[in-house]
């Protein structure tokens, strides 16, 4: 019952807000921009005096991305050395177990032989 009731509920205002912005609507298509003091837009002035901060204006993009792309391949290097550490190591683990293995099957060879 609570969730009918809640539906209902649910559907009447969704229903109500669909009439009040049908209502809206031609009132904000003749409504003028909203511009700033010099008759540009809002977004564009806002632009225009970040790039007018002294730290920003000798900003450089190619600087900026060689710097990015340089400290990438440094962290796929140090990534790429590691990753070749870790593979030696296990090379290592593998011809121990290999040499002990071999030990092993002599050993069974020779009681087999001795009896």
């Amino acid at each position: 019952m609570i969730e009918i009731s809640s539906l209902i509920i649910l559907f009447f205002s969704l229903l109500g807000i669909v009439i009040i912005v049908w209502r809206k609507i031609p009132v904000l298509a003749d409504s003028p921009e909203i511009l700033s003091d010099k008759g540009e837009p809002i977004g564009l002035k806002l632009k225009r005096k970040i790039k007018e901060l002294p730290s920003i204006k000798n900003f450089s993009y190619e600087l900026f991305l060689q710097k990015f792309i340089s400290k990438i391949r440094i962290l796929t290097l140090k990534t790429d050395n590691q990753t070749f550490n870790w593979l030696q190591k296990l090379k290592e683990r593998s011809k121990k177990k290999k040499l002990e293995e071999d030990g092993y099957w002599e050993e069974v060879k020779k009681i087999k032989k001795n009896k």
